[in-house]
């Protein structure tokens, strides 16, 4: 595949089930103001007849804010996926999924737009292997916190 295929990046991306078409409504994890993204588009997605684009972790979306501050509303922002409740496969075997689906509002080139993200216990994902594996690791107050 072509470096056009993949939207531009370089390299080969592993392939992840896809859980989000355009139309889902999602969480917003970061601190900008923003509560629902509602996917309008997914950034390297040609198509194909009758086929829905859809996004999985990692991809880059186009999105709108449904509920949050009034400056976020009716405008189109980039996010890209965090979460997503479709189980996907990793390298090393491990099925990974979330509670939830949820996503950051990034500028043109990626970064973010907040400066955290803030993610509950409950929230983050369970890794199914032989045994249940909690990712991410937690503060004393049991939330986690990702600086950027």
């Amino acid at each position: 595949m072509s470096k056009r295929g993949r939207g531009g990046s370089s390299g080969a991306k592993f392939r992840i089930s896809l859980g989000l078409p355009v139309g889902a409504v999602i969480n917003c994890a970061d601190n900008t103001g923003a509560k629902n993204l509602y996917i309008i588009s997914v950034k390297g997605i040609k198509g194909r007849l009758n086929r829905l684009p859809a996004a999985g972790v990692g991809d880059m979306v186009m999105a709108t804010v449904k509920k949050g501050k009034p400056e976020l509303r009716k405008k189109v922002h980039p996010a890209v996926v965090i979460r997503q409740r479709k189980s996907y496969r990793r390298k090393d075997g491990v099925f990974l999924y979330f509670e939830d689906n949820a996503g950051v509002i990034v500028n043109v080139k990626g970064e973010m737009k907040g400066n955290a993200i803030g993610i509950d216990l409950e929230t983050v994902g369970i890794c199914l292997s032989a045994t249940k594996v909690k990712c991410g690791c937690s503060n004393q107050d049991g939330a986690v916190k990702l600086s950027m």
